[in-house]
């Protein structure tokens, strides 16, 4: 495995002529913003490419790939993972191309290599802060609809720009973002400032069920797929949930577990500076960063919680 610079990314990029790019399970704005932005830039290069249709992209950031998917790969593709820490992030139905992906962008700094050549920087707050140096490299057009889309990965993976990860390369991306037209104002307005009553009402359920631990200073969270369907609400309500419980006074590190379709367990977790995400994540074969992390459990949800509750006893708060 080979990794590159931004400079020996934006050189292969360059290399290459067609496309298609792979995102993640249970798709967020950072994920799917990259790989807009990244489609639109290699087009304006007059490259060839497309976005490998994701079965789960919710209605919340659907207008970010419209007129840029293709429902399979063909033999001619170069394909690309963005914003994907390891194989298990990619969703089922991505399995069979896993040997064909060429190069991994990514900002993941404990994460599972799988290409033969990759770009990673634990440094930036999202992989399209990334993304978007490669394409400035390469002199791609940047126009609003890329600004928009590199926004929406950089908002969304630092909550609005209050997470730890934010940086002053994060602020200068968002700038640089304002110049190209992008629409604060309103992408601000939909993705942070409005909350359907499904959100509401499953952030109520968690004030009433959290489990606080080591005297208030853990949050253990597990949430049935029975509860979610009771209450109606949606993966875009779902959206960065787990990040509701460490917002509570006192709470260095949340654990937040949701139940599957299939019956197994969705492990996140969420910390404030001084503390370690990974520690949990990584012990049930996850990853992530310092602040958020995660891990797919093959366990079922009581089972899981009983382990991840256990895992987070052993913690001294000093991780």
């Amino acid at each position: 495995m080979t990794k590159l610079t931004r400079a020996e990314a934006a050189e292969f990029l360059a290399r290459h002529d067609q496309y298609l790019l792979l995102t993640h399970r249970r798709p967020d704005g950072d994920t799917l913003g990259s790989a807009a932005a990244l489609c639109l830039g290699l087009r304006s290069l007059g490259k060839t490419c497309h976005i490998l249709e994701n079965p789960e992209i919710t209605p919340r950031f659907a207008f970010l790939h419209e007129g840029l998917t293709r429902p399979e790969a063909e033999p001619e593709d170069t394909l690309i993972t963005v914003d994907v820490a390891s194989p298990g992030m990619l969703p089922n139905s991505f399995g069979k191309l896993l040997d064909r992906v060429a190069l991994r962008i990514d900002h993941h700094g404990a994460a599972t290599s799988f290409t033969p050549r990759e770009i990673v920087d634990p440094d930036s707050a999202s992989c399209a802060e990334l993304v978007w140096d490669i394409l400035e490299i390469m002199g791609a057009s940047m126009d609003a609809r890329l600004a928009e889309a590199v926004y929406v990965g950089l908002s969304t993976d630092t909550g609005c720009f209050r997470f730890a990860n934010t940086t002053e390369h994060t602020f200068a991306t968002a700038a640089k973002c304002a110049r190209a037209g992008a629409r604060l104002y309103e992408l601000n307005q939909e993705l942070f400032e409005t909350n359907t009553l499904g959100r509401l009402r499953i952030q109520g359920w968690i004030v009433e069920h959290m489990q606080l631990l080591k005297a208030g200073t853990l949050a253990l969270v597990v949430i049935p797929r029975q509860v979610e369907q009771e209450i109606g609400v949606t993966e875009d309500d779902m959206d960065n949930i787990s990040n509701f419980p460490r917002t509570v006074a006192g709470v260095r590190m949340a654990a937040t577990l949701r139940e599957t379709a299939d019956g197994t367990a969705k492990l996140s977790v969420r910390a404030v500076p001084g503390c370690d995400a990974t520690i949990i994540a990584r012990r049930f074969g996850g990853g992530g960063h310092k602040g958020a992390a995660g891990a797919n459990m093959s366990l079922p949800l009581a089972e899981a919680a009983k382990q991840v509750e256990a895992a987070l006893g052993e913690l001294t708060m000093d991780n």
